[in-house]
């Protein structure tokens, strides 16, 4: 236990379990809720400041790999320097960018000061999923986890029709000043009620290096993705990958990595139940951008009525996570987490057919599904992570799950914005590019369609929890 504070276990008796759960609820709200709302905003945004298809996702983009940049390095820095201590920081940086989003001047502005929310955002999932554990036994960890990532799917489900009422009422700005407030807050509560801290790898040394390697080599494996087919997309990657590579030779042999390789090596359940985020965020996450704009485009929708639909999916989310998450604590992880991606599978499979004369009832139904699949898989899985490594390894564990899920999501978003310059170009999209536009979108419900069916094998592989 070395490094804990104030006594070891005899702490989580000491700790308001309820306020810390409060307050890591509401933080997994604000940032789901940030990047849900805004995708039903894109449409308004790219309108107001002239943004072409591919620029138009880096404002999704940009927070998305800034956050899986820096993960790993803040979930280090919560297991050394206090996991309350990081999560507090990122709240702070989380909301003052929020407000200063809501004046931004020009596209490079808000996607520059996207990339400072972002930076929030990792030091936020890096700390409240690892607090949780920390403060939960394990007999009573898979329910608070299914209560968290509950509120997170309530944020995904709330973005779309809040952040459609806002910008349809008040315009798009509105979106990110009305998380000021709610991040304010949650600073209140930590203050307030947080009086513990965590840090069981205290004193232990920061690899500064490994984690340089790790966020160039992601900025060159996503970056590189948005620029394809040019030559220059393709050395990107190529750089990117020789980074990780570089990065996880580096780790096998520094004293105290930033991400210790025999998690992976040595912990069958801690390596296949990343990988199963890793392909599930790759294979869905884009289906929420593709959809706003396609119930937008080509249905003609408003950003009101487009986030009504998608709401869908995210509702049946937040309100079957807690089930499964108490599920997990009797029933094996695999079994129900495996179930789920099959279910998102065949989902995914059902949009390949999508065109200008799909009903909205279909649409509705087929994300029902796949909301339901995400549910059984989300909280049996994080369980079956943070069950299997020790608590001084909580905060790397807590932040390589959001790393896997972050890196997913801008997998997602790479193949999205891939497909937009191969089909579209970098152009606006106009009536004139609807046929191109389905064209993409079915091609990449074809390729999330085969990665999701690989998660299904990947989540079966890890073997019994416990």
């Amino acid at each position: 236990m070395k490094g804990r504070y104030n006594g070891g276990m005899s702490m989580n008796n000491a700790v308001n379990k309820r306020a810390v759960l409060l307050i890591a609820a509401l933080s997994s709200f604000l940032t789901t809720f940030m990047g849900s709302s805004i995708n039903i905003a894109l449409p308004s945004i790219g309108r107001e400041f002239q943004m072409d298809a591919v620029l138009l996702s880096w404002v999704a983009t940009s927070y998305i790999l800034a956050t899986a940049m820096f993960l790993l390095p803040f979930g280090r820095l919560a297991d050394i320097h206090g996991r309350k201590r990081i999560l507090t920081c990122g709240i702070f940086i989380f909301t003052i960018s929020s407000l200063l989003l809501s004046f931004a001047p020009s596209a490079i502005v808000l996607i520059s000061l996207r990339v400072v929310q972002g930076i929030g955002s990792a030091m936020i999932f890096a700390s409240a999923i690892a607090i949780i554990s920390s403060v939960f036994p394990v007999g009573e960890r898979g329910k608070a986890l299914g209560i968290t990532v509950a509120t997170t799917y309530l944020g995904l489900s709330l973005g779309p029709v809040l952040g459609g009422l806002l910008t349809q009422h008040f315009g798009w700005r509105s979106i990110f000043l009305a998380t000021v407030p709610l991040g304010a807050t949650v600073i209140a509560l930590i203050f307030g009620k947080m009086k513990a801290e965590w840090a069981e790898a205290k004193g232990e040394k920061f690899d500064l290096i490994g984690s340089v390697i790790y966020s160039l080599a992601l900025i060159g494996i996503i970056y590189g993705f948005s620029l394809l087919p040019a030559m220059l997309g393709i050395w990107l990657i190529v750089m990117g990958v020789s980074g990780i590579f570089a990065f996880v030779r580096r780790e096998m042999k520094v004293e105290s990595p930033i991400l210790n390789i025999n998690l992976f090596r040595k912990n069958r359940v801690f390596a296949f139940s990343n990988l199963a985020v890793l392909l599930n965020y790759s294979a869905a996450f884009a289906v929420g951008f593709l959809l706003s704009l396609y119930l937008q485009y080509i249905k003609g929708l408003s950003p009101q009525s487009a986030g009504l639909i998608l709401v869908a999916m995210p509702a049946v989310q937040a309100s079957f996570s807690p089930v499964a998450g108490r599920l997990s604590d009797r029933i094996e992880p695999r079994i129900l987490a495996s179930v789920g991606m099959g279910l998102i599978a065949v989902g995914l499979s059902l949009f390949i057919s999508l065109n200008e004369k799909t009903s909205l009832g279909f649409i509705i139904a087929n994300l029902i599904l796949i909301g339901f699949g995400f549910a059984l898989f989300a909280s049996p899985n994080t369980n079956a992570i943070m069950s299997s490594v020790k608590q001084r390894f909580y905060g790397v564990a807590s932040a390589t799950l959001a790393t896997m899920r972050q890196i997913g999501m801008s997998f997602s978003m790479g193949i999205t914005m891939l497909l937009f310059a191969i089909y579209i170009g970098r152009v606006e999209i106009t009536p004139e590019y609807h046929p191109l536009f389905l064209s993409s979108t079915k091609t990449a419900f074809i390729i999330f369609t085969a990665l999701c069916s690989g998660g299904i094998f990947a989540s079966l592989a890890r073997g019994k929890t416990r």
